[in-house]
């Protein structure tokens, strides 16, 4: 064999060596969102599809879910590696299950804010929070903003509320209907339920929580304590990967809505772009996102937010704020500097 005839060989074989290290090295993770495959959910299976995850060395499979207390709990049990679920609902079940052997940990922020709001109709004659007080409310009894209204309420002085429960496809239709008087929900889920039912946006009073004194977070990455001692470097590859495809689904939502019709063909493209926009404006490139950097969190203000969730919620123990939140796999600075121009 000539001389170059063996260097081409040996390096062909070393790259096929190379390929099937990495091959067989590539990481499985499984993933579940908090709810179906709606706008919001680009952020993830854009990535997944442009093949981001997988150019990092992991094999990522993800999941719709039915709410983040179902993602908590799946993570919890093993069933998945990682997930999508609010702040809230993990540090509810960390407080209730003090001696659950695998809590999951928020590993990166991703809704600064919570999306939670009141909604109301302006017929109704409710303007501002005070208006609420002697009201009728409904919202299933897992809602987020259902299960945090009482801070709402300490913060705007609320009183006397009464409450009605209903299965989610019920609480905006029975708001039109008159049944209820406000209901609390996700804004950007709830205003476009209330728009399919026929009411007008011009005709919906939002009250999201975060412009009216609740400084909650809203959803987090997720991720089992077993993963996060056994392989911390296929999490920081899986929030690299994340974060390169979140700012893609930034700059340009409305391509991003393409690879989450490839994952629920029957979605409605012009709704979920407003909704995915929705959600970028309102919590994920927030005022407060801006302040505190893309993916990080402030410590005082998630110290608070656990007392208030201990009071709120009613947990069995006090929140410690220092169990649910592990920043030591978020990328750099430099990558997590991919919000957009702030709009004016």
């Amino acid at each position: 064999m000539n001389k170059r005839l063996f260097i081409q060989t040996a390096t062909a074989l070393g790259l096929a060596s190379a390929f099937g290290l990495a091959h067989a090295q590539s990481t499985a993770i499984k993933f579940q969102l908090d709810w179906r495959f709606e706008g919001p959910a680009a952020l993830f299976v854009q990535p997944a599809a442009k093949g981001y995850f997988k150019a990092a060395g992991l094999d990522v499979t993800i999941d719709s879910g039915n709410g983040s207390g179902g993602t908590v709990t799946r993570v919890a049990s093993g069933t998945y590696d990682m997930g999508f679920a609010d702040m809230a609902a993990l540090m509810e079940f960390h407080a209730n299950n003090p001696d659950a052997p695998n809590k999951p940990v928020a590993v990166m922020m991703v809704y600064n804010n919570t999306p939670a709001a009141v909604l109301a109709l302006k017929k109704s004659g409710i303007k501002t929070p005070a208006d609420l007080s002697g009201k009728k409310l409904g919202a299933p009894v897992f809602d987020a903003g259902r299960k945090a209204f009482p801070i709402f309420q300490k913060a705007n002085n609320v009183t006397n509320v009464a409450w009605t429960a209903m299965d989610p496809p019920l609480r905006e239709t029975m708001l039109v209907r008159g049944d209820i008087d406000a209901i609390t929900g996700f804004s950007f889920t709830s205003l476009l339920n209330l728009e399919a039912r026929g009411a007008k946006t011009d005709d919906v009073v939002i009250m999201p929580y975060a412009d009216f004194g609740v400084k909650l977070y809203g959803n987090v990455i997720i991720a089992s304590p077993k993963l996060i001692k056994e392989n911390p470097a296929a999490i920081k590859a899986f929030l690299s990967a994340f974060t390169k495809g979140a700012k893609e689904v930034m700059a340009n939502p409305a391509a991003s809505i393409e690879f989450v019709k490839q994952r629920d063909g029957i979605i409605n493209v012009p709704l979920e772009t407003r909704r995915l926009q929705m959600a970028i404006d309102a919590v994920v490139a927030s005022p407060d996102a801006r302040k505190e950097g893309f993916g990080q969190i402030n410590p005082a203000r998630m110290s608070l937010m656990a007392s208030q969730v201990s009071d709120a919620f009613a947990t069995k123990t006090r929140i410690d704020p220092a169990a649910v939140w592990n920043g030591s796999m978020l990328p750099s600075a430099a990558e997590l500097n991919i919000l957009p121009p702030a709009k004016k």
